[in-house]
């Protein structure tokens, strides 16, 4: 069962939004076994609507549109979608008296004949209940294909979804069961994984398929079967990750959804009676932010210091002015001295320190752009690691919070 996902709005083509929208429907259909075939954003325009609504019934059963379905003019979808089915539009009672009591109960401003033509639907539509606005989700069904309509609100829209359509889909067709199981690997890119689990990947059923997922320093490896035998394919899946795990197992920290290295983390250092503090300097926080993510966090995660100036550096982790002044902020003595200094201040086991260039220009130092030094004190001591991930900024930041965790995981495996 396939299905298409059209977004409507000039603001997703401009850039000025990003469509969340289609993530959550397509992964919600995942769920029941029904897969995306295409997902479409088309502009604010009739002709471009019904185009894009033809083109989607020659190739799926389902077609979902987002968006267009608001009070004012620029919102056209209801219009275009009586268009298509030869329809015209109607008012319905129950979507009228809706909108009314939204209006008493909520808004402050007085309810207009622009908010009562919300209540307009075709005639031939099946009406979804918006609980959380006024308009409606409409349903309309056409050469036994299903043509969903829904708002481009997200908290409205998932609503809808989780309410009204996924029970409506899955009472009327008959799908397979399709089951994902994701690895999440950190510290070896994609070509190199690729080449350790060739056989691997070579020997997998028909049934299974196996995707790279490659970010910035990790890579997620998803393997997705569908069969109407859920027990086996479960069972396939959960064989299959087993058995890649063997091929990955010094890189691998767990399955999405249930671990992500800075959870893992979090795990071991509460193993371990052990308390974290972090000095960043290029990565502006990020590696704090990715710590505090984790539920909990609190009870290990002592806090942070982001030292972007000398002057922070110096009066707040006692760095000295003689080690910036022979070494330069972005050297590997500064992030040691930067470690070691929140772990004294912070009284904590682990610390991290970052220091390096995160560009686009070399500011006050030699280093070259992506020029970064982490350094991580433990128990034992303190090490350092330099490392060059190139450009652009994002890029940067990015790499080197995850590596800066990825070596705080090792040290702290090593320990226990």
């Amino acid at each position: 069962m396939n299905a298409e996902i059209i977004t409507i709005g000039d603001e997703i083509l401009i850039g000025q939004i990003v469509d969340t929208n289609s993530a959550f429907i397509g992964k919600e259909l995942n769920k029941i076994g029904v897969s995306v075939y295409q997902i479409t954003s088309v502009q604010d325009d009739k002709e471009h609507i019904l185009k894009a609504i033809a083109e989607a019934e020659q190739n799926v059963d389902i077609v979902i549109l987002t968006g267009g379905l608001g009070p004012t003019k620029d919102d056209i979808t209801k219009h275009t979608i009586a268009e298509y089915f030869d329809d015209h539009l109607i008012q319905n009672e129950a979507v009228l008296k809706h909108i009314e009591f939204l209006f008493a109960k909520y808004i402050s401003i007085p309810i207009s004949d622009i908010n009562r033509q919300q209540a307009l639907v075709p005639s031939k539509a099946t009406v979804l209940t918006n609980r959380f606005g006024t308009a409606p989700g409409m349903l309309l069904e056409k050469n036994n294909k299903t043509f969903i309509s829904l708002p481009g609100v997200p908290y409205e829209m998932k609503a809808l979804i989780t309410y009204e359509v996924l029970p409506r889909l899955q009472k009327k067709y008959n799908c397979p069961y399709i089951i994902h199981k994701t690895l999440l690997t950190y510290g070896l890119g994609e070509s190199a994984i690729a080449s350790r689990i060739e056989k691997f990947e070579d020997n997998l059923p028909t049934e299974v398929k196996l995707a790279y997922l490659p970010n910035l320093g990790k890579v997620r490896l998803r393997l997705s079967g569908k069969s109407f035998d859920k027990k086996k394919i479960e069972a396939d899946i959960e064989r299959l990750s087993n058995e890649l795990i063997s091929y990955v197992d010094d890189i691998f920290v767990g399955y999405e959804g249930e671990h992500s290295i800075e959870a893992l983390i979090g795990e071991l250092l509460v193993k371990s009676n052990a308390r974290l503090a972090v000095a960043e300097s290029c990565t502006g926080g990020n590696i704090s932010r990715m710590i505090s993510s984790v539920a909990g966090a609190s009870s290990y995660f002592a806090g942070s210091v982001v030292s972007y100036s000398e002057k922070v550096k110096i009066n707040s982790l006692d760095v000295s002015k003689e080690l910036i002044d022979t070494y330069s902020v972005v050297s590997s003595e500064v992030a040691e001295s930067m470690a070691l200094g929140i772990q004294k201040n912070y009284n904590v086991e682990y610390a991290i320190g970052v220091t390096g260039n995160a560009g686009p220009t070399k500011d006050k130092t030699d280093a070259s752009v992506g020029q970064v030094y982490i350094a991580i004190a433990t128990p034992e001591g303190v090490f350092v690691k330099d490392f060059n991930f190139g450009q652009p900024r994002e890029k940067v930041i990015q790499r080197a919070s995850v590596k800066a965790l990825e070596l705080l995981k090792i040290s702290i495996l090593k320990k226990s």
